[in-house]
């Protein structure tokens, strides 16, 4: 390195170009992996959804056996490990970043854990009112309606343009699914929700790497 390599550019389109590459430079280092919060809750809506789906099928007899408890044990345990990885992801990129972002994001992490705990206290207040199957359909329609809502929320914050339609994404299959009624509702949110997100980790990953 010389000292020449201190001085700035003279031709001013090189200088346009040295800054947007460090634009991009700083837009990686800070921005988490699109796979690493993305593919866990695809995965998580298309395993454990899934599983439910198998079991309280719409015909009211389990398409394939297994303990009562397994669906929503298995899906409880891979949101939270979902929660997980997500977590740690945002840590790594964003663990550097203060003020207006990081009180942003901190916000915004806030709005999920109020929005969730409200949820578990309102349909825990329902179920006793409803039958069996609709206190299933009430659980899954609201966890999935906020999802759907808090990602379209974070898209405008950010503007990003994939995790807004991502929203309206999980939104619309949401609709669909509670319209069907039970037991169709997680075989839509586990295909069309879970693939939804496999999807968008996909394409935001390949966008991350157009700007390499």
């Amino acid at each position: 390195m010389t000292a020449d390599d201190d001085l700035p550019p003279e031709n001013p389109a090189a200088a346009l170009r040295l800054i947007d590459e460090q634009r991009a430079t700083a837009a990686r280092q800070f921005e988490p992996d699109p796979r690493a919060y993305y593919w866990p809750w695809g995965l998580a809506w298309l395993i454990g959804f899934g599983l439910h789906f198998l079991y309280f099928s719409p015909g009211d007899v389990p398409l394939v056996e297994m303990p009562s408890w397994l669906p929503l044990t298995t899906l409880f345990v891979l949101l939270a490990a979902a929660g997980a990885v997500s977590a740690v992801a945002g840590a790594r990129a964003y663990g550097q970043v203060a003020g207006e972002s990081a009180q942003r994001g901190a916000w915004y992490g806030w709005s999920w854990g109020l929005g969730f705990l409200t949820l578990f206290v309102l349909a825990g207040r329902l179920s006793d009112s409803l039958p069996p199957d609709l206190v299933g359909l009430l659980w899954s329609a609201l966890a999935v309606g906020l999802t759907g809502i808090l990602h379209m929320a974070g898209g405008a914050v950010w503007l990003d343009r994939t995790l807004f339609l991502l929203g309206v994404w999980i939104t619309v299959v949401n609709l669909l699914g509670t319209i069907a009624g039970p037991g169709w509702h997680a075989l839509v949110v586990a295909v069309a929700g879970g693939g939804g997100m496999l999807l968008a980790g996909l394409l935001g990953w390949l966008r991350r790497r157009g700007r390499q």
